[in-house]
């Protein structure tokens, strides 16, 4: 079955991307706070990269680059490829390893009450005839859970502890599972070789400036939070 692809050079409304920037921006402005306060040495380093991939993605994103649907496989997949990367060099490596060991898990577990707000985007996605239902909270998407409940676990583990240390692991599993569910179906919906689902309205709003910054910067930070806190929870008593 082939995808409907009636929408795909059709932008979704400027307002709608403006957010989204701005929740983007957001992500990167709390991913920073962590490393600043694990690394302050690596600050200027890490957000250059950063600042640098995203420039790349929304470049190339605003050029049609992930919309040509011909290639094999998917472009998508390559901004999804680099940071997976990057993150298994990080844990892979001693110095990688180190520096994650330093990230702070409250921040950490913060970052993750941005996860509302992406879900609010998504819905407007939906709402525009960029992805399916299924991708959003109406559908099978529960992902604005962990979103909503990241404040409380983060209060209640750090700033007036009083949860222990395993409610704070099982919220990451379950967070965690939640997030690997959304990225699942988007991957089956998205118009590639692999699509399984959702051919009358395919996954092609992250395809297009400045949403290819999903899959390729908030997914991905929200992941490493998720893999550096289940690490760190496992290796020590109780983490700051």
């Amino acid at each position: 079955m082939l995808p409907n692809l009636a929408y795909l050079t059709t932008e979704p409304p400027f307002w709608l991307a403006v957010c989204f920037a701005i929740v983007t921006a957001l992500t990167l402005a709390g991913f920073m706070r962590a490393v600043h306060r694990a690394k302050p040495s690596l600050t200027i380093a890490v957000f250059a990269g950063l600042f640098a991939w995203l420039f790349l993605l929304g470049l190339l994103a605003s050029q049609g680059f992930f919309t040509l649907l011909g290639p094999t496989p998917p472009r998508l997949f390559l901004a999804v490829l680099v940071p997976l990367l990057l993150i298994s060099g990080l844990f892979v490596s001693a110095n990688g390893r180190r520096f994650l060991d330093a990230l702070p898990l409250s921040t950490l577990t913060y970052l993750n009450s941005i996860r509302v707000f992406v879900e609010l985007i998504l819905y407007g996605l939906y709402i525009h005839h960029q992805i399916p239902e299924l991708m959003t909270f109406e559908g099978r998407n529960f992902d604005i859970l962990a979103g909503l409940t990241a404040p409380v676990i983060a209060y209640f583990s750090f700033n007036k502890p009083i949860l222990p240390k395993q409610w704070l692991f099982v919220w990451n599993v379950c967070s965690l599972l939640l997030l690997l569910n959304i990225v699942i179906h988007a991957m089956l919906s998205a118009p590639s070789p692999l699509q399984q689902v959702a051919f009358d309205q395919p996954n092609i709003g992250v395809l297009k400036f400045p949403f290819i910054w999903l899959p390729g910067f908030v997914v991905p930070v929200i992941l490493l939070g998720h893999f550096v806190s289940l690490r760190h929870l496992r290796a020590t008593n109780f983490p700051d």
